[in-house]
């Protein structure tokens, strides 16, 4: 029998690298996309087959519908998507009162927009109960001082995911965003000791979350064990937020 496929878009690195690993290694082929450089994509891809698991990764930009509309081609879409996960995108830091209309285009282009471009491409290929699990993050829901266009494109994918939701559940399929907090990946790569002290401080759980903890979560959110959940915003942040 052959195993049900997940396509991970920004499943190259940080938090999609430990999703891509963790679906591959709960029996999942894995169709991962990234942008820019080949190289952590491939490692990830590498360390699955190492272990007899399958993977492939793809370039696609998600802002280019072009990229987006080939993915739609890809010969692995005929054997059906089971798990889709919405992972790609950009953060700029941006103050709100800096704010261009440029800089809130281009990265609605890529966040928002390019999720919604992907979703389309694969629609035709999803399975009869597949699963949909949106990246989105706390900022979307209380905003940002220093990435307010960061934070627009993740609530208004919040908003689309939950609206999907609706819309695609009498069909058996479910859409749910996972919004994480604080993650030990390239967006705090830059912080000094003491800013990581003060991020430590500022969690109830008294740590920064892993690219793991976000995987293991999306691992419940496609499995059987969350079978009655749609439409939900989870919070992976330590106790940071609560909403």
């Amino acid at each position: 029998m052959s195993r049900p496929v997940a396509l991970v878009t920004g499943g190259g690195r940080g938090i999609g690298a430990a999703i891509s690993d963790r679906l591959a290694a709960d029996g999942y082929d894995v169709l991962l996309t990234y942008n820019r450089s080949s190289k952590p994509a491939e490692m990830i891809v590498d360390e699955i087959r190492e272990r007899g698991d399958d993977a492939l990764a793809v370039k696609v930009d998600c802002s280019d519908r072009g990229e987006v509309g080939l993915l739609g081609t890809h010969p692995w879409m005929a054997r059906g998507i089971d798990v889709l996960v919405l992972n790609h995108g950009i953060y700029n830091r941006i103050a709100g009162d800096k704010m261009t209309l440029k800089d809130l285009e281009t990265t609605m282009a890529t966040n928002f927009e390019g999720a919604v471009s992907v979703w389309k491409a694969v629609q035709p290929h999803l399975t009869s109960e597949a699963r949909m699990v949106v990246i989105g993050s706390q900022l979307g829901v209380r905003g940002s001082p220093h990435g307010a266009d960061y934070s627009a494109s993740k609530a208004a994918l919040h908003a689309w995911a939950r609206s999907l939701a609706q819309s695609v559940g009498p069909e058996g399929k479910r859409v749910n965003i996972l919004a994480p907090g604080y993650v030990d990946t390239d967006l705090l790569a830059g912080d000094s000791a003491e800013k990581r002290a003060q991020r430590t401080r500022e969690v109830p759980l008294q740590r920064v979350g892993s690219p793991s903890d976000v995987a293991s979560t999306v691992a419940f959110l496609v499995g059987p064990d969350s079978s009655y959940i749609t439409g939900a915003i989870l919070h992976v942040n330590g106790g940071l937020y609560l909403p």
